[in-house]
């Protein structure tokens, strides 16, 4: 036999029933099978999908090993099938899963498949075993025997190897994830014989990155044309099953109603070929003594979960004895960790965007370099779906919304350009005359370039004179390349006086900083920690684009019951404080002085925060207020002329007679319940108030809170959800160990890309429009979203309807409009463009729906439900839409599989969890073991975030630490980054540590029997009780094991919002069922699901939907 086989594929142009061309050696005849009406193919690996513009013909190589201990996946297109765990499915001699006669596989492109993905040819083509991915995959088949070399089967009670077929749609089908209560049903695929099912020894050796499998050949298998006998296996083995020299795979009875055998030769379509039985077995078309026929429940299978009756041994009743219950596998359920790595492995890189459509973008998570085709980076504009459904109820049937998270000013990689800045002076931006939408790459210019057709209204606009150019024989202008608004997606435009408030060219935006210095706030440590460092911080503050220097501004301002400005300007070269303590109707005592550019306030600043520190050690104010100092900051903004933002460090609940005064009105014990809505929304409208009063001026609010008891989130968070503002929340603050935190959030803060004064609206093209809008913005209108600053970590998203029905084959198109005031003080537009197909074909919007932006529009609409609904209603509504979405794709794209299978997109496999990560995150259904003021604050934080951070609250990161080691002085390139374990505490060895995060909170577990050494280079401890539990960080110990853990903690922070507070959990410590709660892989409190839990629920709606 030789080792390897070559085999050569053609690539189907999209609309045409290509054939893909075989070399198969003729020592080897292919099985066929039937698609596409009478066309027949032979049964090979799918073709990578490649872009149009590659070559059409694939070459691949194996090395085929009959005897494999790894475990093994079988791929029979691009959904994973999984039978009941009581039902095992029949494998063929590839170790590929055997459908039914009748049953017809899709062909698709596989994941994250660019343009060229429609390529794909819709024949029946199968992949091979690809022991790699067996992770990844829904429920294993268990499996109970070894294949020794010699044929013999060996029992193996503890072997549990995944067996999954696949079909060439983009889905992953689980086979017997049986819903509770339902009994079990063998399928079409189900186990016929009840005998042990061989694995082979040794890996099957994977193809080169992106190549398909050969077909592989086996020796001592009969004349061409023949397949090996198979064996199924549903319990323990029998010795002396199987012949030397022979893979004893199942014996696979047909369907009802069919021949028991076709004759000898080219088998019939979509049948196998001839299957000689082995000796003892029955022969094909019948049923051995003891076996249930094909399509009828086993033997003792009265409830699923239970194993088949085996046939009697020698001497022994018929029927055997009954298999003890086996429960799903958790490790084989689709993984995380599985698709990020096998996503970073093979789209880290350059990412081209696509023209005329966007292309599908690689996960969130995998580090891609963007360039700019047309389309826009998807960072900052990512789609729930890359085609446009024709029409509303294929939206409504699917339940995948048409949605685009948008994060205007998202940060890039250093590789990557920012959108070029276009000035086209006195002309400003170019606009359709009609629709307004602005010029961009899909603009078609008409009449020799004097008009130009709008791709969002269809009209015709004319050119003005100083903006024509003449166009090429193409219809492209002859300077695009010195035009980057018709050339790339992503451009800003300097914008003219009409553009800006009262049509006056604004100044620079200012940041005031407010401190409270009252008595808590003394006592903390906040007033030391925040005066001795606020000089350093502000040498960070946000440099424009093309300058050299930061203009923005620079106010202070203290406060208790009265409010203390500070003239940082004073002709005099002394510090001047002017104290307001008419609170009941503020003013701003003076202007000139108060706002002032960091470099020439710099002296007067040192001075004054020094002398802030002596000043108010000694207080005894303990009430403060809050309203006012707010109306303050905006009437200083507003009498000077320009927009900002407030930095307002606040430490207690405002109760001083004062506007703004609150109420204590903790209520731990309504949350989770129905009357969580008075506790979860504001008080009064006071705040709320104020907060459009900061918005209508360009400002925005960040709260840094350091409360030690309640301070009524819920009453004051308006003040930056309607602002744009961030909320940082530090409970209980101790300066050695959260000052560090503290400091870190602040200056990413201040230091991170900021647009103030923003206006943000989205346009699309005819027959559909935005609707819906979530974030933090305030609307006084249905279009236009008015922000008082936007930031690099804020993201919006905006949920997109039909007006009409669209044609298929066209594109449509989303533009989105940013107009705002950049930190030099330069008004400018900046614009995304986004192009995408318009499809009516059901298997075409699931292979490119995105799972990472359909996550995060269900957490913030989920979030969005709970002010109409009661938590219980939005957990079922929320249940319910993922069970619609899997059971449309079952009807609509995999009607022939069995219904006791649970079919998932291969690009929304990981749907079920991460909705269960939704419903039991702390932000929707946070209960009483939550504070009140903790549960208002994550929601406001989920309102706003961006889909990777998202992503990272639902299902947080596992890293085992304690096998890192890094070299002092090694280069940073050398550190490599530990693989993630699945959040599950069965993951979790005692005698190993790990770093759990979710970017809010950071757990440093340790288990009871980690070695010493590693104990003490670590924690600087004797022994593992040594380890300080209340300790927040590693201490700085100079040997390579606390050198590589404290990168590691350094490396997660890069980039975050956020600092996370650390805590140390050691092995059965009280804190460890806190942290319990991030491992979403398991049964979480309240009764919340765990996932192999939630996906039989989900199944079992599936099921109830398409019955």
């Amino acid at each position: 036999m030789n080792a390897s086989n070559t085999i050569s594929y053609g690539v189907n142009q999209p609309g045409m029933p290509g054939m893909p061309s075989a070399s198969v050696p003729s020592a080897q005849m292919a099985q066929m099978r039937l698609s596409n009406g009478s066309q027949q193919h032979p049964t090979m690996s799918a073709p990578t999908m490649m872009p149009p513009t590659t070559n059409n013909s694939i070459q691949a190589q194996q090395s085929l090993s009959i005897f494999s201990a790894a475990p093994q996946m079988t791929v029979n297109s691009a959904h994973t099938t999984m039978n009941a765990s009581s039902v095992e499915t029949p494998v063929n001699n590839v170790g590929q899963a055997q459908p039914s006669a009748n049953s017809i596989p899709y062909a698709a492109p596989p994941s994250h498949t660019p343009s060229g993905a429609n390529t794909a040819a819709s024949h029946p083509i199968v992949n091979p075993v690809q022991p790699q991915q067996s992770q990844n995959m829904l429920p294993p088949i268990f499996q109970n025997s070894l294949q020794s070399p010699n044929g013999m089967s060996m029992p193996n009670a503890m072997l549990s190897t995944p067996v999954i077929a696949t079909t060439q749609q983009p889905q992953s089908a689980v086979s017997g994830i049986m819903p509770p209560g339902l009994p079990g049903m063998p399928t079409s695929q189900g186990n016929r014989l009840g005998m042990p099912q061989a694995v082979q020894n040794g890996p099957s050796p994977a193809p080169p990155m992106g190549m398909p499998h050969a077909v592989p050949q086996y020796q001592g298998m009969g004349p061409p044309g023949m397949v090996p006998p198979r064996m199924s296996t549903s319990g323990l083995a029998h010795p002396g099953i199987g012949s030397p020299g022979m893979d004893a795979r199942a014996m696979v009875a047909p369907p009802m109603g069919t021949s028991g055998m076709p004759g000898l030769g080219m088998p019939a379509p979509g049948m196998t070929g001839p299957v000689m039985p082995a000796p003892g077995m029955p022969a094909h078309g019948m049923t051995a003594p003891g076996m249930t026929a094909p399509g009828m429940m086993p033997h003792g299978m009265g409830a699923p979960g239970f194993g088949a009756g085996l046939p009697g041994r020698p001497g022994m009743p018929g029927g055997g004895f009954m298999q003890e219950p086996r429960k799903l596998d958790p490790n084989a359920m689709p993984s995380v960790i599985q698709v990020v790595e096998d996503d970073r492995s093979t789209r880290t890189g350059m990412f081209p965007t696509g023209y005329p459509t966007a292309e599908p973008p690689p996960l969130v998570t995998t580090p891609f370099t963007a360039q700019d085709q047309g389309n826009c980076n998807p960072k900052y504009m990512r789609s729930t779906l890359y085609a446009v459904p024709q029409n509303q109820d294929m939206i409504k049937q699917s339940q995948i919304p048409f949605s685009v998270a948008i994060s205007p000013f998202a940060n890039l990689l250093p590789n990557e350009k920012k959108p070029p800045i276009v000035d086209l002076r006195e002309l400003g931006p170019v606009r359709c005359q009609r629709c307004k939408a602005y010029i961009c790459a899909f603009m078609e210019f008409q009449d020799g370039g004097r008009r130009f057709r709008c791709p969002f209204c269809q009209s015709s606009t004319s050119v003005d004179d100083s903006y024509f150019c003449h166009v090429d024989h193409t219809g492209r202008r002859t300077d695009i390349q010195y035009r980057p608004e018709l050339c790339l997606g992503s451009y800003e435009f300097v914008a003219t006086k009409p553009y800006c408030r009262d049509g006056v060219q604004p100044k620079q935006p200012a940041f005031i900083f407010m401190l409270d210095v009252s008595y808590n706030s003394v006592r903390s440590g906040v007033v030391s920690r925040f005066c001795e460092n606020l000089v350093s911080i502000l040498q960070d503050l946000p440099i424009d684009a093309g300058r050299d220097k930061s203009e923005v501004q620079i106010g202070l301002v203290t406060y208790d019951h009265c409010i203390h400005f500070y003239n940082l300007m004073n002709p005099s070269g002394q510090p001047e404080m002017l104290v307001v303590n008419d609170v009941e109707d503020v003013f701003v005592p003076f202007i000139d002085g108060f706002l002032v550019p960091f470099e020439k306030a710099l002296p007067a600043l040192t001075e004054c925060l020094e002398q802030i520190v002596a000043m108010f050690t000694d207080t005894r104010i303990t009430e403060s207020i809050l309203g006012p100092v707010v109306q303050a900051g905006v009437d200083a903004l507003k009498c000077s002329d320009r927009a900002g933002k407030l930095f307002i460090f606040h430490s207690s609940l405002p109760t001083f007679e004062a506007p703004g005064k609150l109420k204590n009105r903790e209520d731990r014990k309504a949350l989770a319940t129905d009357r969580e809505k008075t506790v979860l929304t504001p008080a009064n409208d006071f705040y709320t108030k104020l907060g459009e009063e900061c918005v209508k001026y360009g400002c925005a609010v960040d709260l840094f809170l350091f409360p030690s008891g309640f301070v009524d989130v819920a009453s004051i968070s308006p003040l930056s959800s309607l602002t744009g503002g961030s909320i940082y929340k530090y409970q209980y603050f101790d300066v050695q160990r959260d000052g560090q935190r503290f400091l870190s959030d602040l200056r990413r803060d201040v230091s991170r890309e900021i647009a103030f004064d923003v206006m943000m609206r989205v346009r699309t093209s005819t027959g559909i429009r935005p609707t819906g809008f979530y974030g933090s913005f305030y609307m006084q209108n249905a279009t236009d979203m008015e922000i008082g600053s936007i930031d690099s970590d804020k993201a919006i998203q905006v949920d997109i309807k039909h007006d009409d029905k669209l044609k298929d084959g066209e594109f449509a198109y989303v533009q989105v409009a940013v107009l705002f005031t950049s930190c030099s003080g330069q008004r400018r537009l900046r614009v995304h463009n986004l192009c995408l197909p318009v499809s009516a074909d059901y298997n075409q919007l699931y292979r490119v729906a995105d799972q990472d932006s359909l996550v995060t529009y269900l957490l913030k609409t989920s979030l969005k439900a709970l002010k109409d609904k009661n938590p219980k209603e939005m957990q079922g509504d929320l249940r319910q839409r993922c069970a619609q979405i899997l059971a449309t794709y079952r009807e609509k794209c995999s009607d022939t599989a069995p219904i006791g299978q649970l079919i998932l997109p291969e690009c929304l496999k990981l749907l079920p969890l991460y909705v269960n990560c939704i419903l039991r995150h702390e932000a929707l259904s946070g209960g009483a073991e939550l504070t009140v003021d903790d549960r208002a604050w994550q929601m406001q934080l989920v309102e706003s975030c961006r889909v990777q951070e998202a992503l990272e609250l639902l299902y947080p990161r596992v890293f085992e630490v304690t096998s890192m080691t890094l070299v002092a002085d090694a280069p940073v390139e050398e550190f490599t980054v530990p693989t993630c374990v699945r959040a599950s505490h069965e993951n979790l060895q005692s005698d190993k540590a790990y770093l759990i995060e979710n970017g809010l909170f950071m757990f440093f577990w340790v288990g009871s029997t980690v070695p010493q050494d590693w104990i003490n280079d670590v924690f600087n401890a004797a022994s593992f009780s040594g380890i300080d539990s209340e300790s927040s960080y590693v201490p700085e110990r100079d040997n390579n094991r606390s050198r590589a853990v404290r990168h590691l903690i350094e490396h997660i922070h890069e980039g975050r919002q956020r600092r996370m507070k650390m805590h140390v959990v050691k092995q059965n410590d009280s804190l460890e069922a806190w942290m319990k709660k991030f491992l979403v892989e398991d049964k979480g409190l309240n009764a919340f699901d765990s996932y192999v839990a939630f996906l039989c629920k989900i199944h079992k709606e599936i099921r109830s939907i398409l019955t």
